[in-house]
């Protein structure tokens, strides 16, 4: 049964990165016992191929390239069950000009003019609001103010 979990939670691994607690709950939902799926996850992390820094890096990485902004992958992050600390070095290391990619996400959905009508800029900011963007970030983005 333990070759069973590992060879799982293998598969799993290599599709895409996992955090320790999104893999562990996944092979809870597998019905595998608790002490296997704890010694797998164990081992997975004394191997190095599960590392919850590496995902951060990764998460960051892609969420950030799908035009979602920091606080929204902050979030995602947590109920991924990822530490506060990874999730801040990741988000430090990896130097997004987070006022430029609100910019980016803007121009894409909406063109490069500037809403000159209230209710358009209201649905530009709500956009990048759901998006995950600070209020400065949108109010840059958007209306051209920078802090």
């Amino acid at each position: 049964m333990l070759a069973k979990t590992y060879q799982s939670a293998m598969n799993m691994l290599a599709r895409r990165e996992h955090s320790v607690f999104e893999l562990t709950c996944k092979l809870q939902q597998k019905d595998f016992p608790s002490e296997l799926i704890q010694e797998v996850i164990e081992r997975l992390v004394a191997d190095n191929l599960l590392n919850d820094e590496r995902y951060a890096e990764a998460y960051v990485r892609i969420r950030s390239a799908r035009g979602f902004g920091l606080q929204r992958i902050r979030m995602e992050m947590k109920e991924r069950g990822v530490a506060s600390e990874l999730i801040s070095d990741a988000i430090e290391q990896s130097e997004i000009d987070w006022n430029e990619l609100a910019l980016e996400v803007k121009s894409k959905k909406f063109g490069e003019q500037p809403a000159e009508e209230f209710a358009l800029r209201a649905k530009q900011m709500k956009f990048l609001q759901y998006r995950g963007f600070s209020h400065a970030q949108i109010n840059a983005a958007v209306i051209g103010l920078d802090d």
